[in-house]
C-alpha cells in the first residue's frame, strides 16, 4: 500500500510537471504567433495616414464627427480637406492643405484652418494658417493640433484627427 501511495505521488508529480511545461510551451507559442503579422497585412505609415478619418472640434462635438480625407496625389504630395459642421447652429471647422509624415504619431500640417464657434470671437470665423503639428502622444487613437490656442480669442481648440478604424 505505501509503495502504490509513493508511484501514484511520483505519478502525480510527473504529470502536473507536464502539464506545466506543455501549458509553458503553448502559451508563448501562442503569444508569437499572435504577435506575427504575415508581411502583406502590415501597414506602411503612409498607407495607415492615406483615406478618410473622423474629424472634430471640441466645441461642436465629440458625439458625431466630421471627416477629413487625405489623399495622395500623382507628385506624391498628400493633401488634406475636411470639415465638421453643427447639427444644432451655423459653428464649423474646416481644414484644407497637405500633410507632410514625421512618423507614426506627428504629422505637419501647412494650410488653413478655419473655425466658426457662435461664442468665441464674437461668431466670427478665426483663420489659421501656416505649418501645424498634428501629435498623438499617451496612446491616444488620434492626432491632436498642438498649437492649441486660438488665435482669435485666447480659448483652447483641440481639433483632432482620428485613425482610421
Amino acid at each position: 500500500m505505501l509503495l502504490c501511495n509513493i508511484l501514484n505521488y511520483i505519478t502525480m508529480k510527473k504529470l502536473l510537471f507536464l502539464l506545466a511545461l506543455t501549458l509553458l510551451v503553448t502559451g508563448v507559442d501562442a503569444q508569437t504567433r499572435k504577435s506575427r503579422k504575415p508581411a502583406a497585412r502590415q501597414q506602411t505609415v503612409e498607407q495607415r495616414v492615406i483615406g478618410r478619418h473622423m474629424l472634430s472640434l471640441q466645441w461642436i462635438s465629440w458625439d458625431y464627427f466630421g471627416y477629413c480625407d487625405i489623399k495622395k496625389q500623382a507628385d506624391g504630395t498628400l493633401t488634406c480637406k475636411g470639415e465638421q459642421r453643427s447639427k444644432e447652429n451655423d459653428d464649423y471647422l474646416t481644414i484644407d492643405g497637405t500633410i507632410e509624415i514625421v512618423d507614426a504619431l506627428h504629422l505637419k500640417f501647412t494650410g488653413t484652418i478655419v473655425t466658426k464657434i457662435y461664442h468665441i470671437a464674437n461668431g466670427q470665423p478665426c483663420v489659421r494658417e501656416g505649418t501645424f503639428d498634428f501629435q498623438s502622444y499617451e496612446g491616444r487613437r488620434y492626432w491632436r493640433l498642438m498649437q492649441k490656442t486660438n488665435p482669435c480669442d485666447e480659448c483652447t481648440d483641440y481639433v483632432d484627427i482620428y485613425f482610421k478604424r
